[in-house]
């Protein structure tokens, strides 16, 4: 049987195990984003990875608003 206090320390590993995934996924975004810009990738390419960037901070964001 799970006490109280593992469930809630279970939870918030997982919080924190899902902000590092983000955290991660954004700064690989951002690194691949740089490399492809210096590459001379054209102006869609460049759009896509900025959408991603986006989406990926609007997770971020509301993952440390509401700590869903």
């Amino acid at each position: 049987m799970v006490t109280a206090a593992e469930h809630r320390s279970s939870k918030v590993e997982h919080g924190f195990r899902e902000l590092d995934d983000l955290v991660l996924h954004l700064k690989g975004l951002l690194l691949v984003r740089g490399f492809r810009e210096r590459s001379g990738a054209d102006g869609s390419e460049l759009m896509m990875y900025s959408a991603e960037i986006d989406r990926v901070r609007d997770q971020l964001a509301d993952l440390v608003r509401t700590g869903d």
